[in-house]
C-alpha cells in the first residue's frame, strides 16, 4: 500500500494584512479581525509542500496519498480547495459551533485534531511549526503526544526511506538529522520552501477531489476535554510618543545639542 500523509492546516487571518485590521476588546480578552479574509497558515502550507516532494518521490508503485485536514466554525473551501489544488488527494473538514477559534487552546486543538486522525488511515503526519496567529507552536507535538507516536519538530527537509521518516531538523547554528519510524509526525518550517502554485487546470480538477465533513457529534465526546489555559487578561500594548524640538544658535550647536540629548536618554 502506498504512503498515506496528513497535513493539517489552519486558515487564520491574512498576516500580511495592515495593523488596524486587528483590535484588542479587553472585556471578551480575545482579538477582533476587522474585514481580512482568511488564508492558510503560511507553516501549514510548507508541511504541504514537504507532503508533495514525499509523493513525487513515493510516484513509483503504489503512489503516497495526502490527505488535508483543517478544523473550524465555518471554513473557507475557495482557500482549501485551492491548498488542494496542488497536490493533495482529498480533505476532511470538522466544523461545527464548538469549533470557535477563541474557546479553543492548544490542548483542545490537539485533542480533537488526532480524534479525527485516528479515524484516518495514516503513516506520516505533517503540521506547520506553528500557527501564524498565536505563534504557540505546540499542537503539533501534542497531537503526536496524543497518538502515541514519534514527534520531529522545525523540519527543513522530510524523507521517507525504508519505512521510516529521515528529517533535517533546523538548529540555531545548521540543523542535525534525525530519523523515526513509522507511524510518525514532523513539524515543518518555512526552510523548507513555499508553497508551489496551482495551475487553474489543477483548481477545476480540484472541486471533483473527495471532501469529507465530520461534525462535533462524530468525535463521540472528544469534545468534553477541557482546556488546560485560563485566559486572564488581554490588552493592547501601550504606547506613549513624546516629541523635543532641539534648536540652538548655528547647525553645529544644534548637532551638539542634539547629540548631548541622545547621551543623555541613552540612545547612542
Amino acid at each position: 500500500m502506498g504512503l498515506n500523509i496528513i497535513v493539517c492546516m489552519k486558515l487564520v487571518p491574512d498576516p500580511e494584512g495592515p495593523a488596524d485590521s486587528f483590535s484588542v476588546d479587553a472585556e471578551s480578552k480575545r482579538v477582533v479581525v476587522h474585514g481580512l479574509p482568511p488564508v492558510a497558515n503560511p507553516y501549514d502550507e510548507n508541511a504541504l509542500e514537504a507532503a508533495i516532494r514525499i509523493k513525487e518521490a513515493q510516484s513509483v508503485g503504489d503512489p503516497a496519498r495526502i490527505t488535508l485536514l483543517s478544523m473550524g466554525r465555518n471554513l473557507s473551501r475557495a482557500v482549501v480547495l485551492k491548498a488542494m489544488a496542488t497536490g493533495a488527494d482529498d480533505a476532511v473538514f470538522i466544523e461545527g459551533e464548538p469549533f470557535e477559534a477563541q474557546a479553543l487552546d492548544s490542548h483542545i486543538n490537539a485533542t480533537l485534531l488526532a480524534a479525527t486522525i485516528r479515524r484516518l488511515d495514516y503513516d506520516l503526519v505533517l503540521t506547520g511549526r506553528q500557527a501564524a496567529d498565536t505563534n504557540s507552536g505546540q499542537v503539533g507535538v501534542g497531537i503526536a503526544q496524543l497518538l502515541g507516536i514519534p514527534a520531529i519538530t522545525v523540519a527543513q527537509r522530510v524523507e521517507i526511506i525504508e519505512g521510516t521518516v529521515q528529517v533535517e531538523r533546523v538548529l540555531p547554528d545548521g540543523y542535525e538529522v534525525v530519523q523515526a519510524p513509522l507511524p510518525a509526525l514532523v513539524t515543518v518550517s518555512h526552510e523548507i520552501g513555499d508553497l508551489r502554485y496551482p495551475t487553474l487546470t489543477a483548481i477545476r480538477t480540484a472541486k471533483q477531489l473527495p471532501q469529507k465533513v465530520l461534525s462535533p457529534s462524530d468525535l463521540n465526546g472528544e469534545l468534553s476535554s477541557n482546556g488546560l489555559v485560563k485566559r486572564v487578561a488581554l490588552a493592547a500594548p501601550s504606547r506613549e510618543r513624546s516629541c523635543a524640538m532641539v534648536i540652538a544658535g548655528t547647525p553645529e550647536d544644534t548637532g551638539r545639542e542634539l547629540a548631548a540629548r541622545l547621551l543623555a536618554d541613552r540612545v547612542l
